[in-house]
């Protein structure tokens, strides 16, 4: 039997397809190539581009492929552009996913293992996160992949497949061997946007608030390992094909670092003195955002082990200063 991994071709799809395959699983990936990129896809693993709005697309899928799980990653992520275009997360995030769900109830695949996000909580009640916590997203972004997660349960009750929610916070690094990493265009995450300091792409990173009620006055955020995150997506398949419960999961650290904090971290690995331009808050920020994923580690036995903010940059930075812009030649 296989996996679907939809969207495949991008940052944390292609590194949970190359984990799989790794482990000798049978990997298919589907792809529209709008963000992901061909280069990305790890030999081993089958190829199909299309788009999540084509039923005749994922049929013929199905109908060729011996599925019997599938890892959904197909998903505009941007928080700025779904503000200003929410239109196009509304279309491509919950009408392409109906659209998937339609699908896979027709081939009655079983399990599926969806890539939601810590944005479905908005402004945090308590700190750590827990999974029970409110959810009153902040943003279209958020909004959709909370409507997304009810869809799923709801479809579910009706149509008898399982399902696993992944609530992740800020994905970082890149695979150890340097073969792929993060290539966003534009690049909003903020640990690429400082390496673009030391490899000559910027003059300084930007620090947007310094009066947060914070240790040192800038955000407070959970960062974990691109590495780490497709481990957690593997073991909830695991989970599912063991005929366990649908379920929802927060994936972190339960450590935050200050935007400072990261930034010198930065300067050590690089050696570099990595400038840095104070300037005001941006709208809708959270001053701290820390996930608990005590019920991933104990439910899913999730155990991250590449935590360690140096190891995050340091494998960020070996894949950036090698590949300045990304996967492009």
């Amino acid at each position: 039997m296989s996996i679907l991994v939809l969207g495949g071709a991008g940052y944390i799809g292609s590194h949970t397809a190359l984990e799989l395959v790794r482990r000798g699983e049978s990997v298919v990936i589907a792809d529209n190539l709008s963000t992901g990129h061909i280069e990305a896809v790890p030999k081993g693993a089958k190829f199909y581009e299309g788009d999540l709005h084509d039923r005749t697309f994922l049929d013929g899928i199905f109908e060729n492929e011996s599925i019997d799980a599938i890892i959904h990653f197909a998903a505009y992520s941007l928080v700025g552009e779904s503000v200003t275009n929410p239109l196009k997360y509304y279309d491509n995030n919950l009408c392409g996913t109906k659209v998937l769900l339609d699908s896979m109830v027709g081939h009655k695949i079983g399990n599926i293992v969806f890539s939601s996000t810590a944005a479905t909580y908005g402004e945090p009640e308590n700190i750590p996160i827990l999974e029970t916590d409110r959810t009153l997203p902040t943003n279209p972004y958020g909004e959709t992949k909370l409507a997304m997660e009810k869809m799923f349960y709801w479809a579910a009750k009706a149509h008898g497949f399982r399902y696993v929610s992944l609530r992740y916070f800020n994905a970082c690094g890149a695979d150890k061997s340097g073969e792929i990493g993060e290539a966003h265009s534009p690049e909003s995450h903020l640990i690429p946007l400082i390496l673009q300091v030391p490899n000559g792409q910027r003059e300084a990173i930007s620090i947007f608030g310094t009066d947060y009620d914070t240790p040192d006055g800038t955000c407070i955020r959970d960062y974990i390992h691109v590495t780490d995150l497709a481990n957690a997506h593997i073991l909830a398949v695991k989970y599912l094909r063991d005929g366990n419960k649908s379920d929802v999961f927060n994936l972190g650290n339960g450590v935050g670092y200050s935007v400072r904090e990261v930034i010198e971290v930065a300067r050590k690995v690089t050696g570099h003195p990595i400038p840095a331009v104070e300037s005001p808050r941006r709208a809708g920020d959270p001053a701290r955002l820390v996930a608990s994923s005590e019920k991933a580690r104990e439910v899913l036995g999730w155990d991250p082990t590449h935590d360690s903010l140096e190891e995050i940059i340091a494998d960020a930075w070996n894949w950036h200063k090698n590949h300045p812009n990304g996967f492009k030649k």
